[in-house]
This record gives C-alpha cells, sequence and structure tokens, in this order.
C-alpha cells in the first residue's frame, strides 16, 4: 500500500488516477481508509504497455494496435488518423456507435466498483455525459467543485487540455482556467493533469512532454494548497515535488499498480 507523510489518527483518504479498466483492484481500493478519491480515466482505449487490451485492439486486433502505438509515438498523428479512418471505413460500422457500446460496458463494470464513498472526476479520455447515468449514490461526481472530507477542503477540476491526440474530454486552457478559478482556496486540489512543470509532465517511457496547465501551477503558487493531486502522465520523470508550500503529487498509474496513494490527516 502506497502511503503519504501524516501519520495522524484521523483521516484516511485513498486516491487513485489512471485506472484504465482495472475494476478488480478499484473494487478493494479503499480498504482501510475513510473515502476513496478518483481523478479520472477510467476507460481503456488502447493500452500502450499491453496492446491486446483495450477497445482498439478488441474492434481492430492486436497487430493494428501496434501500429498505431508506433505512430502515435512517434507524434506521426495525422498519419495514425488516417489509418483509423481506413480501419473503420473497412468494418462499416459507425465508429460513434461502436465506442459508445464499448464505453458503456466498460463504465458499468467500473462505476459497479466504486466503494463508499467515492468523489471523482473526469480524465481526458472519459465521456463526461455517461457518468450521471452510472454514478451510483455512493459516487459524488465533481468537476470545477469543492466536497469536504474529514474536515478538509477537496477541490476537483477533470479533463485534459486540447492535443493533437484529440481525447474525448479535452478542454481549451480558458475553460479549464475558469474551472480552477471556481475552485477557489482549498486543502487539496485534485486534479486529473498536473501543473506545468517539466519533470511532472515528461512520460520517460512515451518519451515525450504530456500538457499539464499553467492556470494550475499559477494558483498552486497563490492559492497554497496543502496537496497538489493528479495522474494523467503514467511514467513521469518526477512523481513528486513541493512546489512554495504545497507537495505534489502523481498518484500513480492505477492500472498497472493496482495500488492508491494513500493521505492521512
Amino acid at each position: 500500500m502506497a502511503s503519504s507523510p501524516g501519520g495522524g489518527s484521523g483521516t484516511r483518504v485513498h486516491v487513485v488516477s489512471d485506472v484504465h479498466g482495472n475494476a478488480a483492484d478499484l473494487a478493494r481500493a479503499k480498504e482501510g481508509a475513510d473515502a476513496l478519491v478518483c481523478l479520472g480515466d477510467l476507460v481503456l482505449f488502447l493500452d500502450y504497455a499491453d496492446h491486446s487490451r483495450g477497445i482498439f485492439p478488441d474492434l481492430f486486433g492486436t497487430e493494428n494496435a501496434h501500429r498505431i502505438v508506433e505512430m502515435r509515438t512517434a507524434r506521426r498523428f495525422e498519419e495514425a488518423r488516417d489509418f483509423q479512418r481506413g480501419l473503420w471505413a473497412g468494418i462499416g460500422v459507425d465508429r460513434a456507435t461502436a465506442i459508445e457500446k464499448a464505453v458503456r460496458k466498460q463504465y458499468a463494470e467500473l462505476f459497479a466498483a466504486f466503494p463508499t464513498p467515492t468523489y471523482a472526476t473526469y480524465g481526458n479520455v472519459d465521456v463526461p455525459p455517461l457518468w450521471r447515468e452510472y454514478a451510483g449514490p455512493g459516487t459524488t461526481v465533481l468537476d470545477g467543485q469543492r466536497a469536504e472530507i474529514g474536515g478538509w477542503t477537496f477541490g476537483f477540476v477533470g479533463g485534459g487540455l486540447r492535443t493533437p491526440m484529440r481525447t474525448p474530454y479535452e478542454i481549451d486552457d480558458e475553460e479549464y482556467a475558469a474551472k480552477i478559478e471556481a475552485v477557489g482556496e482549498v486543502d487539496v486540489l485534485c486534479t486529473h493533469i498536473p501543473p506545468e512543470v517539466p519533470e511532472l509532465v515528461y512520460d520517460t517511457v512515451a518519451r515525450r512532454f504530456e500538457r499539464g496547465s499553467t492556470a494550475l501551477l499559477e494558483a498552486i503558487r497563490r492559492t497554497r494548497p496543502r496537496y497538489s493531486l493528479f495522474g494523467h502522465v503514467h511514467q513521469p520523470l518526477v512523481r513528486r515535488m513541493r512546489i512554495g508550500a504545497t507537495e505534489c503529487v502523481n498518484v500513480g498509474h492505477f492500472a498497472s499498480t493496482g495500488r492508491p496513494w494513500a493521505l492521512e490527516f
């Protein structure tokens, strides 16, 4: 079990991000804690570590998954999109309908695995309109909103910023900044993407800089939360660092580790 500094006898919160289909470990993620916080990316479209897993290989096979990963890793995004268009034309089904059906199947399993209480926000590969259908009474979905857990105020901002990957929940910088502003001063600032700091946004396996948020970085410096918690970068160069008074932590790639990060206060 991963753990954080603290060690008090009060409240323990477990935090996960980048679940990507790992329902079995998700069902156990709250064990020993008072609450679970999920920072998004429930859907598994394509597993870059195991190309046989996810919606894409289920539809088009592992060999085509190998090819699409190769193109994306080389940042040949237009070539990858053209390749995908050809695959969809070849199977003769409506792309949006097929993807929604597959996402719904994953969401049904994953939301059923959420323990009570869970506080969750969206990742960049999630489909927010569907969350309202699957979130049970024990799951509170927040985006640009706050919640009190154990006497501390937690702020939640979901989604990612625009990238050439064009994942489902990418938004403009201005919209993202407005959500950060709406959250205001909190004890724990929970986001899917990290602040825009090179060491926190660089993925050592994908060998690229992911998009972080400058608005988030500015809010951390201005409002000084105790913690900034995030995921998104699966194999970061640095997993945690201090920015002023704030401990910034990448809580880990839950799909591969199956272990939550623990916060005690």
